[in-house]
């Protein structure tokens, strides 16, 4: 298990400009990685009510339970590893094999038993340490829809956001803020 403070600056890309990064920052095909997040809630949106969410990531041979929640400055992230077993069994509702998300969840007043996966998005991302943080490159597919996103996670939120802004900037790129990949994704399949 691991709880994070995550910051991040995010912005909405164009392909154009998706693909200009990718070319600036010298990106080979193999070293772009292909995750799917599968988002999970309770019918009544339970989570996202409390501005929370919920989430089991596939990546490679990996898998991850992450649970996020509001914090002063970005969100906390708790995460529990999960063997590939562990993630069916809680991809298709038999049971729930993250402890100490299940713990945050009690605290939230949120019960496991009556969480369900309400979809999943794929990304394709590229990322790299740049200045005082981790940049990254998205390219997201969700239902019908596909978009395209840079973020910068930081530890400073103030020298982040600045750096950021300069990034965009130097690149020319127009600020377009970005909401959540959960927030596009659930407006994706309310439309």
């Amino acid at each position: 298990m691991t709880k994070e403070l995550e910051i991040e600056y995010k912005n909405m890309l164009d392909q154009q400009e998706y693909s200009r990064l990718l070319k600036t920052f010298d990106v080979k095909a193999e070293e772009i990685q292909t995750q799917t997040n599968h988002y999970f809630d309770t019918k009544e949106f339970d989570l996202k009510a409390k501005r929370c969410a919920l989430r089991i990531r596939v990546k490679d041979e990996n898998f991850e339970c992450t649970l996020k929640t509001p914090a002063p400055e970005g969100n906390f992230e708790i995460t529990d590893s999960l063997t590939a077993e562990q993630a069916q069994n809680m991809l298709e509702g038999v049971s729930f094999h993250a402890p100490e998300v299940s713990a945050a969840l009690d605290e939230l007043g949120v019960e496991e038993k009556g969480l369900e996966r309400f979809g999943s998005l794929t990304t394709h991302r590229i990322e790299f340490p740049y200045k005082d943080g981790l940049l990254v490159i998205d390219h997201s597919e969700y239902g019908e829809s596909e978009d395209y996103e840079v973020e910068f996670e930081v530890q400073n939120a103030e020298r982040g956001r600045k750096q950021f802004l300069e990034f965009l900037k130097e690149q020319d790129i127009p600020l377009r803020p970005a909401d959540k990949k959960i927030a596009r994704f659930m407006k994706s399949i309310q439309s």
